[in-house]
């Protein structure tokens, strides 16, 4: 199979091996890292998102070693390393690559995590990725191409891919059939063609070649429906094959399709320390683990794993910074590195999170993220959210929107964990039988809560 890297695409002048700060809407990669308020962030996605545990080992050790020792699992499920440094950058890069980790350029081609074992799948979506990798190495390294634009394939199975978003997703629809769709989730996706892997391949091909003629960097979402049409005619006759499926969860024990289990993982709060991964991998590979991984929602599955081996891994988890627990409160938080963690931090972001899981209990029903961004640039988290927007007098606190928008209010220095105690304690006295924290808050609106905070 053929598959150039970034290094390989450097070295023919197709790029850049340096590091260097990206344009806003650009995504970091290995070798083109983004400066953040704690130094360089390198994000990689290895093939089919799947690692050794030696090759973790290897990764975060690196990691502790030439950045600031924080890993990340992104909510696609890629990995992120922090704190690089612009005399480190490329040397971890090219470390990564003597360890073989053979990091594709281009965009990110995303597989669902459980892909060729788990027990509901229709198909094997690794055999579409390298098709298309064979096929369409020249494309997927263009240029031309939006650094964001997103390729998923799914096997069909209940294992995370459907709520991801994606410009173009091939779905398996029965045996040897899938399905191409543009630019949504497996509810939404825009379905454009239904046929064998050849056709569906094919046809993702020519939408790659449609979209760079088209011009810098567009997305699905560009397309005009009359393109759309006139190369897929029978588009107008398809219907989303998945629409109706509903992803599980990944968190905790899955079964195999071999009888074994998967046990999923997530840091809490997405972020981990170096050394922490390093004693928690020694320990699981102890007990039997090999291969781990990523999934979305931030999760680290390690599979293959015997009902005992599961048991004993999850229960050595929770020293080590992971969560097995489904009902984690720190799941439906989104927080970002924050004060000590990165220079652009207004406040500490892990403390207070932890604060709130103690203090407001009732906001942590699942129903909505609360955001907690040490800086206006919102890094942890781009979706509506219950958001608390770090500033250098103090607060901005955002109802339900992003670190973007406009504050509904103004938070005094040290008042914020008040704050949002008061949210959880006004949801509490106004929720109705049945009703959720975030339908509570849509129907009582903002002007209500804010008017709550106040009086105060």
């Amino acid at each position: 199979m053929t598959m150039m890297t970034h290094r390989q695409l450097a070295e023919e002048g197709h790029g850049t091996a340096r590091p260097q700060g990206l344009r806003r809407g650009a995504c970091p990669t290995l070798f083109e890292p983004m400066q953040t308020g704690d130094g360089l962030l390198a994000r990689l996605r290895p093939p089919a998102g799947t690692l050794s545990l030696r090759q973790f080992s290897l990764l975060a050790a690196a990691a502790e070693r030439l950045g600031n020792g924080l890993l990340e699992i992104t909510a696609r499920g890629s990995l992120q390393v922090r704190g690089l440094r612009q005399e480190t950058a490329s040397q971890f890069a090219h470390e990564l690559e003597a360890a073989g980790f053979p990091i594709p350029a281009g965009p990110a081609i995303e597989l669902s995590p459980l892909h060729g074992i788990a027990p509901g799948e229709i198909e094997n979506p690794a055999q579409i990725e390298a098709m298309l990798r064979e096929t369409f190495a020249s494309q997927l390294t263009s240029p031309l191409l939006a650094p964001k634009l997103s390729i998923l394939l799914d096997g069909g199975g209940r294992d995370g891919a459907s709520s991801l978003f994606a410009d173009i997703r091939i779905i398996a629809a029965a045996p040897a059939r899938w399905q191409l769709a543009i630019d949504g989730n497996g509810k939404n996706a825009v379905p454009l063609l239904t046929g064998d892997a050849d056709a569906c391949v094919q046809a993702l091909g020519d939408l790659l070649d449609l979209l760079i003629s088209l011009g810098r960097h567009r997305r699905c979402r560009d397309i005009p429906r009359a393109e759309l049409l006139s190369m897929f005619p029978l588009m107008p006759t398809q219907d989303l094959v998945d629409k109706d499926r509903a992803d599980t969860s990944l968190i905790g024990y899955s079964p195999l399709a071999d009888g074994s289990l998967a046990l999923g993982l997530r840091p809490r709060f997405g972020q981990i320390r170096a050394d922490q991964l390093l004693a928690f991998i020694t320990r699981a590979e102890a007990m039997g683990a090999g291969q781990a991984r990523l999934g979305p929602g931030r999760v680290m599955l390690l599979v293959g794993l015997s009902a005992q081996a599961a048991s004993e891994i999850a229960a050595i988890a929770v020293d080590h910074g992971l969560s097995g627990d489904r009902d984690d409160p720190s799941a439906h938080i989104a927080a970002c590195a924050g004060a000590g963690g990165c220079a652009s931090g207004c406040y500490n972001t892990r403390k207070l999170a932890e604060a709130l899981i103690t203090s407001a209990p009732d906001l942590f029903d699942g129903s909505m993220v609360i955001h907690l961004s040490g800086c206006a640039k919102g890094c942890a988290w781009r979706s509506h959210a219950l958001t608390l927007v770090g500033a250098s007098d103090g607060s901005r606190l955002i109802l339900d929107g992003s670190s973007l928008d406009a504050p509904d209010a103004q938070i005094a220095g040290g008042a914020a964990e008040s704050a949002i105690e008061s949210i959880a304690r006004f949801i509490k006295n106004e929720r109705r039988a049945g009703e959720s924290a975030r339908s509570c808050l849509s129907r009582v609106g903002k002007a209500a809560v804010i008017r709550a905070l106040r009086q105060e």
